[in-house]
C-alpha cells in the first residue's frame, strides 16, 4: 500500500466531507449525515500505477451523484483534498454518472486507516492514485491543475487502459 505521507488517523466524530463550488459555497456532510444517504454496493476492478490490478473487488459507499445532486457549479475540474494534505485532480465528468463514490467499506469491513479509512474516494476506472485515501473534500476548479503525484511526473488523467502512468 503506497501513500504520499504518513497515515492520518481520523475519528469519525471529527470526520467531515465537503464540496466547495465556484461560488465559494461550501456543502458539508458529517460522518452521520453521509451514512444517512443511500449506500451502494460496488463491485469493480482496481488498477495501480505500479502495474497490478485487483479484479472483482467489493466496496460500499455513497455515490458522488448523490452528493452532487444539490451542488450547482459551472466548473469542469475538481481537486480532491485529503486529511494529511494529499491532493489529486479529476475532471468532474469522471465523478458523475455512476463512476465514483465515497467508499466506506472494503470486502465487508470498515476501511482501515492504512487503506484510506475512515473514507476514501473511489474512482475505479482511473489508476488508483486518483482514489484519494482519507478524503476530506472536493474543490471545484475552472482549470485542470495538478495534484501531488501529477506535480511529480504522473499523468494528469491516469487511464489504466491507455497506460497513462507518467507525463
Amino acid at each position: 500500500m503506497l501513500s504520499a505521507g504518513p497515515t492520518p488517523h481520523i475519528e469519525t466524530v471529527d470526520w467531515q466531507f465537503s464540496i466547495r463550488t465556484d461560488e465559494e459555497t461550501l456543502h458539508t456532510w458529517s460522518w452521520d449525515e453521509l451514512h444517512a444517504l443511500p449506500i451502494e454496493d460496488i463491485n469493480t476492478d482496481i488498477h495501480c500505477v505500479t502495474r497490478w490490478s485487483k479484479l472483482g473487488t467489493s466496496w460500499r459507499g455513497v455515490s458522488l451523484d448523490t452528493l452532487f445532486a444539490t451542488v450547482k457549479t459551472t466548473d469542469k475540474y475538481v481537486m480532491a483534498r485529503s486529511y494529511g494534505g494529499y491532493t489529486t485532480n479529476v475532471p468532474l465528468a469522471d465523478l458523475l454518472g455512476g463512476q465514483a463514490w465515497i467508499a466506506l467499506e472494503f470486502d465487508g469491513d470498515k476501511l482501515d486507516p492504512e487503506h484510506g479509512g475512515p473514507a476514501r474516494l473511489l474512482i475505479p476506472h482511473l489508476y488508483f492514485w486518483k482514489s484519494a485515501k482519507w478524503i476530506h473534500g472536493l474543490e471545484m476548479q475552472s482549470q485542470d491543475e495538478p495534484g501531488f503525484w501529477e506535480q511529480n511526473g504522473y499523468n494528469m488523467y491516469g487511464d489504466p487502459w491507455l497506460e497513462q502512468r507518467y507525463w
